[in-house]
């Protein structure tokens, strides 16, 4: 069980996305158009085999631009885990009662949303795929674009709130994982609960993301102007290094 994708919400995806790319040496593997039934336009970029995806409402009245008024602009909305068993995990999300807003049809890639009031902090996902290292959200070719010259891994969230203890026991029940010092730790990867650090309110505060060269990824974040208060700060979201 890992965060294998990590999900950012933008008004103007191009922007984000060409961004990251610059930022990170990636490129983008898939739009998605099935998510046009939800008034949003995507864009799946892969960082090694995990994924960040960048979504923008394209119709009004959408969750996810209710999302961005409400957070004041851009920033981290979804953080989505491959599970290793989905009729366990299904279970937990039962015994816990928390509703399930979505839940995907597909034998080959199973997928449950959560009710992200009753989670609280971002909306998380459950997903399943078989072959386990298939990602059908990214499409049949994502391979193709992989570059891991820079960024090889997504390693972590942070997601702030008033109350982190409260928010970690919810997500560290449904994930079936111990928590050390409100961070869950999953097979490689982690989910930590902070408090409020920026004064924007309960969701996501950092995505964390392995790079093979710190220095030279924060001096191009300097460069292109990302680095604010020696953070790195791209589409309402701060990326840490690791």
């Amino acid at each position: 069980m890992d965060i294998r994708q990590l999900v950012l919400v933008s008004k103007e995806r191009g922007s984000v996305v060409n961004d990251l790319c610059t930022l990170f040496d990636l490129e983008v593997a898939f739009n998605d158009p099935e998510i046009l039934h939800f008034g949003l336009e995507n864009a799946l970029l892969p960082v090694g085999r995990t994924f960040i995806e960048v979504i923008s409402p394209i119709q009004e009245g959408t969750t996810a631009e209710r999302f961005i008024n409400r957070r004041k602009g851009d920033g981290g909305y979804m953080v989505i885990i491959q599970v290793d068993n989905f009729s366990e995990s299904k279970n937990l999300v039962d015994k816990e009662n928390i509703s399930v807003v979505w839940e995907s049809k597909y034998a080959e890639a199973q997928a449950m949303h959560l009710h992200p009031k009753q989670m609280g902090g971002a909306i998380l996902s459950l997903d399943y795929m078989d072959p386990p290292s298939s990602w059908k959200w990214a499409g049949d070719d994502w391979e193709r674009c992989m570059n891991i010259e820079t960024a090889t891994s997504i390693k972590g969230v942070q997601i702030q709130s008033k109350n982190p203890q409260e928010m970690c026991n919810k997500w560290k029940a449904i994930l079936g994982k111990d928590a050390s010092n409100n961070k869950i730790g999953l097979d490689n990867t982690w989910i930590e609960f902070i408090d409020d650090e920026d004064g924007r309110g309960e969701g996501i505060y950092s995505f964390d993301i392995q790079v093979k060269d710190k220095l030279k990824v924060k001096e191009r974040a300097k460069d292109l102007g990302f680095l604010m208060d020696n953070k790195i700060k791209v589409g309402g979201v701060i990326f840490t290094l690791s």
